[in-house]
């Protein structure tokens, strides 16, 4: 069935689902979870993709709520008319909020969701425009030409068609040049700073989107209970929210369907049988709600959802992206000295890690930086992309300072880089690794995406990424999970990404290691490849004879120290070399 068949079969079914012979009892229920599947997929993009964990989300779900409860009935305002309203004061109070929040890390981020949901939940209890902790009354129901929504059978169908077109928006959202630069969040933000993603502002896009579904199934809520007060957005609201998004499977969308539904009928059911059970009243349903996310993250902490994937058939295997669809290459550089290092030095504390070095690489120009573990390699290059700040001295790339600009800058002017320690996304494909590196030559924003308007560029990028994957020796592996790699593979996947961003000059921090003699072979003719199409290569790396067969000319490091530069007949011969790092060997 064509996706568009099986979309359009989807929303009758929707529509008839309130004509079939179900309780009115069951359908609110129904309503209920659709509402709660709003908010709980705001948290799977937040907290599974993201990996910002919330437990504020209900002060969200108030936000839309409060302001068309007051708006419609206490001013008399359309219904409708409120839900750009509830949406852009929830949107402004994300914003706010979030540009403090997504910048915590570790505990502090969901210690700091809690703070400022327990605030917006005494705030509203205290103000009494808002009706303190009684709340607002005689909300309207929502209309449809002259039809009032007053019951649950006939807001049904308006929260579950609300419901779909979030899950489509938010599927295809996670599916563009936007969705990979959230889907890496979780590695780290160290790479997607390198290649030009300004993570601080993708975090915010996650949690202002997030606050968006809270706020308008908040607006819902509203017209369905057409009565509100602060109990419904209270702190004990916004653990169960994140709860349904991590019981239904936290990195996936129709997760928060499942999740939502599984916690709604439980919470139902046990609310009605513990009391029995046990002969006494109380909210007994949080205990089994505690006892079950601990077994959840015990054994299942991909949540439910992966469960029901695996029970149905395998998909097709998805088509190969045309090689031939890149992106254009921008010109190769000339000159003596492409890179200029003067002088730059680097102390952390009392710690001298970069003392006093200067260096060049012309155009076309393999340089290998090469010292004992801690001579400083690694800290020149986070110097050199702007991973770090100098503490003396200037970086020059084509006649430009960069000492002083953001990583992000610097990767716009054609500097790409691998890193000592793999920095790659385990759980994205091979291709979306690679594709990372080609975001900065991107353009395409968060509503052309969820929009699919993004599909020329898409195909460009997936193609430029699928061309330099071809070109290092993993096509074969462009769909499977970058996390089934072998180290060696990781690190070659490394330079397929920095190749994407189509670099003038590439920092490789010790490529080979990992390697076998044979791949060591082919990369070494890669590097080769890239210098005759007029690409320049800096050079971190331990084995020596792979270094000295391949570089024009190397700088060598002892404590922070330059001790010597040359070609590498030169270094060989250096008794100051040979005594502080090759030992006499070579």
């Amino acid at each position: 069935m064509k996706p568009a068949h099986a979309a359009i079969a989807l929303v009758i079914a929707i529509l008839a689902i309130p004509l079939a012979p179900i309780s009115d009892y069951w359908i609110v229920l129904l309503d209920n979870i659709g509402l709660y599947s709003l908010v709980a997929m705001g948290l799977v993009l937040l907290t599974g993709v993201g990996g910002m964990t919330s437990f504020g989300q209900a002060a969200f779900v108030g936000f839309g709520a409060y302001t068309t409860a007051v708006l419609s009935a206490t001013y008399g305002i359309s219904p409708w008319l409120t839900l750009p309203l509830a949406l852009a004061l929830t949107g402004l109070a994300a914003l706010a909020i979030g540009s403090v929040t997504v910048r915590l890390s570790g505990h502090y981020l969901p210690l700091g969701t809690m703070a400022w949901g327990l605030a917006f939940f005494y705030l509203f209890g205290n103000l009494e425009f808002l009706g303190a902790h009684d709340g607002i009354n005689g909300i309207p129901p929502l209309r449809i030409g002259t039809h009032d929504l007053f019951d649950g059978r006939s807001f049904f169908s308006v929260v579950w068609l609300v419901v779909l077109a979030a899950s489509v928006l938010t599927t295809n959202l996670l599916d563009t040049r936007v969705g990979r630069a959230i889907r890496a969040l979780r590695a780290g933000t160290i790479a997607n700073e390198a290649f030009g993603i300004d993570t601080a502002r993708v975090k915010l896009i996650v949690f202002v989107y997030a606050a968006l579904l809270a706020g308008l199934s908040g607006w819902l809520y509203a017209h369905f209970q057409r009565s509100i007060n602060p109990t419904a957005f209270g702190l004990n609201i916004g653990i169960e929210y994140l709860l349904m998004a991590v019981v239904g499977g936290a990195g996936h969308v129709f997760g928060a369907l499942l999740g939502a539904g599984i916690v709604t009928i439980l919470k139902d059911q046990l609310q009605d049988i513990l009391p029995r059970l046990i002969g006494a009243q109380g909210n007994y349903e949080t205990i089994v709600f505690g006892f079950m996310l601990v077994v959840i993250l015990q054994s299942a902490r991909n949540g439910l959802w992966p469960f029901i994937l695996n029970a149905l058939p395998p998909r097709p295997a998805k088509p190969l992206v045309p090689a031939d669809a890149s992106l254009p290459q921008r010109p190769k550089p000339s000159g003596p000295a492409i890179l200029d290092v003067r002088g730059i030095n680097k102390h952390f504390g009392g710690l001298v890690a970069v003392n006093d070095v200067s260096f060049t690489v012309g155009a076309k120009e393999i340089v290998g930086l090469i010292g004992p573990n801690g001579a400083g390699k690694s800290t020149i290059f986070n110097l050199v992309t702007g991973l770090l700040r100098v503490t003396g001295g200037e970086v020059y790339f084509q006649g430009n300072r960069i000492d002083a600009m953001e990583a992000r800058g610097i990767a716009a002017l054609g500097i790409a880089r691998t890193f000592q320690h793999v920095e790659l996304a385990p759980d994205m494909s091979v291709l979306e690794n690679a594709a990372i590196g080609a975001h900065i030559r991107g353009s395409a924003g968060l509503l052309s995406g969820m929009l699919r308007l993004d599909r020329a560029e898409e195909k460009r990028l997936l193609g430029e990424a699928a061309r330099q994957l071809e070109r290092v020796g993993l096509g074969a592996y462009m769909h499977r999970p970058a996390g089934s790699l072998a180290l060696g593979q990781l690190r070659i996947l490394e330079i397929a990404r920095a190749l994407a961003l189509d670099p003038a000059l590439l920092l490789l921090d010790e490529p080979a290691a990992g390697l076998r003699h044979l791949e060591k072979r082919a990369l070494a003719e890669l590097l080769h490849k890239l210098r005759e199409e007029g690409m320049s290569v800096l050079l971190v790396e331990h084995d020596v004879e792979f270094v000295m067969g391949l570089t024009d000319h190397l700088v060598v490091l002892d404590f922070g120290k330059m001790i010597a530069k040359g070609v590498p007949a030169e270094i060989r011969k250096n008794p100051v070399v040979l005594e502080a790092y090759l030992g006499g060997v070579v």
